[in-house]
């Protein structure tokens, strides 16, 4: 049998698992499996697709979630640290070609690739970090949120995670994006490839995010596009008791191409006088 029909076997599997009132004999040894394979990255939660969108693998969130009733609390200790959880704790990072600075954790499930940097920081089940990527202080992913590649999440950066509804698209930060500092990005919205946010931006599926580059705005939600710099925003709102404003995202430029993804980085904050 290929690994493809392997792959679909198990997945058929944990559907009916997920569905069943009781789980049947041998759903623990399903579960595990799903887990391994998102530990090593054979398999993702979501994943890009040919056309340039992303396909949610929601049998892989329904394992998860079926973990929390097939295994039970376990004690572990790491040096001065003692973590009491049903999810035990990544391993191997030097194989693995990983830098991990203490105390930053990474759940078993969660899938960090060579190259990447974990600052004291969190990176929850179901996660996916690309190459390159910098982890930085205190940055917490989210379950199941789709890190790219060459991505840096700045100190204090909240990526929100989603394990249910199960048809929920989560978080993605496409490759080469910046995350600046204390940004929080929540609800499933996609942030486009080498897309500069300024520090503090929070962008939900419902705050509009609004291109003010041209004579008049245009205003989206859910979608950063490609190498757009964004900066925190409000917009006035009427209300009984008054105008008041609320959350926005600004996108006030582009990113300018050059062949240091640093360089230009550095210029597009620069230029829009932008807070890391």
């Amino acid at each position: 049998m290929s690994a493809t029909a392997d792959l679909a076997a198990l997945r058929a599997r944990i559907e009916q698992h997920f569905a069943a009132d009781a789980l049947p004999e041998g759903a623990s040894e399903d579960v595990e499996a799903v887990l391994g394979l998102l530990d090593r990255g054979e398999l993702r939660v979501a994943e890009p697709t040919p056309d340039g969108d992303w396909q949610v693998n929601e049998w892989a969130k329904q394992a998860i979630l079926l973990s929390f009733r097939t295994r039970g609390m376990q004690t572990s200790e790491l040096g001065p640290y003692e973590y009491h959880d049903k999810m035990p704790l990544k391993s191997g990072y030097a194989a693995q070609g990983v830098r991990v600075v203490p105390p930053a954790v990474a759940r078993q499930g969660s899938f960090i690739s060579r190259g990447a940097v974990l600052m004291p920081s969190y990176v929850n089940v179901g996660a996916w970090v690309g190459p390159g990527t910098m982890v930085d202080t205190w940055a917490t992913v989210g379950s199941c949120a789709q890190i790219g590649a060459d991505v840096h999440l700045s100190g204090g950066v909240g990526i929100g995670g989603v394990l249910e509804p199960l048809g929920a698209t989560p978080v993605i930060i496409e490759d080469g994006a910046f995350i600046g500092s204390r940004c929080v990005v929540v609800d499933g919205v996609r942030v486009g490839r080498e897309a500069v946010l300024g520090a503090n931006v929070v962008l939900t599926a419902s705050i509009p995010i609004i291109d003010v580059r041209g004579e008049s705005p245009v205003e989206m939600r859910g979608v950063v596009p490609p190498r757009c710099v964004v900066v925190p925003g409000t917009r006035i709102k009427s209300f009984p008791a008054g105008d008041f404003g609320l959350p926005a995202a600004l996108i006030i430029g582009e990113r300018q191409a050059s062949t240091d993804r640093k360089t230009s980085l550095t210029a597009a904050l620069r230029d829009h006088a932008v807070s890391a």
